[in-house]
């Protein structure tokens, strides 16, 4: 079997990418490899990277999104403000405390307030594995 050398901070990213796509770390370099050969010279783009489950609990409502890694697009897919994009998880987590309880002050930090489903991490956890 080939073999290849890696650093350690691209075996960490392998690794995430890896995990959060469902797939080995080779089968992470083959799409990468793929999408580059399919025209895409800059590599993927924002809508090519793997949208990380995301929910938080507030006011005794759980809310679901997604969050894509590198432009840190936010999507929430439930109520109360379903259907709704964000710029950032913070920008996200304060629409869903303006919603949820208007009389609050929505100042939140996202990457805390938004914890990882499949891992139960808080979201703060991926911040620096894509730029």
């Amino acid at each position: 079997m080939p073999v290849i050398d890696i650093d350690h901070d691209t075996d960490r990213y392998l690794e995430f990418a890896a995990k959060i796509a469902g797939l080995s770390k080779g089968a992470v370099v083959a799409r990468l490899v793929e999408i580059h050969r399919c025209g895409q010279e800059d590599g993927p783009s924002p809508e090519d990277l793997p949208e990380i489950r995301v929910h938080a609990d507030y006011a005794g409502q759980r809310v679901w999104a997604t969050f894509v890694p590198g432009p840190g697009r936010t999507t929430i897919t439930s109520s109360p403000v379903e259907g709704k994009t964000f710029r950032t998880p913070s920008e996200a987590a304060r629409a869903v405390v303006s919603a949820l309880r208007p009389g609050v002050s929505p100042q939140r930090n996202g990457w805390t307030f938004w914890t990882i489903t499949e891992t139960g991490q808080p979201l703060q956890t991926v911040r620096h594995t894509y730029r």
